[in-house]
């Protein structure tokens, strides 16, 4: 059973539904609902109920990732928690894996990737605003994955400084100026993941694509839809967040032929 320390964040959530991320280190949260006393939730289980000072009940839980992401601070429009999963998967993030970022931002889909790669693993995360590595810093830190995280305050139009990674990640403006170095810089076999905001940007990357010489190309965009929970009433939120990104996954195959002898010119 996992017990709530004097640093914990905690995820509060109140009789109406609302949500509060906070840390217990801030002592007191004041919401609508009247205010509740943070350090009398030390060293008591995840999941435990309580009221606040107006008598409201409400419950504390373990926050997960997508409450951290949903929740972060950010200058920058994130990669939604129903695409970072996806390009998780589609790039089959494990432990041990060396992944290239081009695209800090607020550190939303790094968060993800430092998770799953574990202390045996290494995200190279490039961004040229310091603004941006800042915030970000501080958001990587408030999940623990900091340490994971090589952070480089470089413009990728310089290429990047790693080789032989599993994983390239470019969410940029100008991503199709940029197939080419992450082909260098992957493993043969190695994945590839671009995030576009508009088709025209898709268009451009895939035809650097396939001038670059990588394989199994697919483009994706992925709707999701949320139900509302009463069993008598069943049926989906009156909104939904629609589109939020293009997705442009690629593997590097060699450009060079095998045979008994060794590599040949392809």
């Amino acid at each position: 059973m996992a017990f709530i320390s004097p640093n914990s964040w905690v995820l509060i959530i109140l009789d109406d539904g609302s949500e509060h991320l906070v840390n217990v280190g801030s002592k007191v949260h004041v919401t609508h609902k009247g205010r509740i006393d943070l350090e009398r939730l030390i060293d008591k289980p995840f999941g435990t109920r309580g009221k606040t000072s107006k008598g409201v009940e409400f419950c504390v839980l373990e926050p997960g990732i997508v409450d951290h992401i949903f929740n972060l601070k950010r200058r920058t429009q994130i990669v939604y928690p129903k695409d970072a999963g996806f390009v998780l998967l589609m790039l089959d993030v494990k432990q041990g894996d060396r992944i290239i970022e081009a695209g800090l931002g607020s550190g939303a889909l790094c968060s993800v990737f430092a998770r799953y790669v574990g202390d045996t693993g290494k995200i190279y995360a490039y961004e040229r605003r310091k603004d941006f590595i800042k915030l970000a810093k501080e958001n990587l830190s408030r999940q623990g994955v900091l340490h994971r995280v090589d952070i480089k305050h470089q413009d990728i139009s310089e290429g990047f400084e790693e080789s032989d990674v599993d994983s390239v990640v470019i969410d940029v403006n100008d991503s199709y100026n940029h197939v080419e170095k992450a082909y260098e810089a992957l493993k043969g076999g190695g994945r590839l993941a671009v995030i576009c905001p508009t088709t025209n940007q898709v268009q451009r990357v895939l035809e650097r694509l396939e001038e670059t010489g990588f394989t199994r190309i697919e483009v994706w965009e992925n709707l999701f839809r949320a139900y509302k929970t009463n069993p008598q009433r069943l049926r989906p939120v009156d909104r939904m967040v629609a589109h939020t990104a293009y997705m442009v996954f690629a593997v590097k195959a060699l450009r060079k032929e095998w045979s008994e002898n060794g590599p040949s010119e392809g």
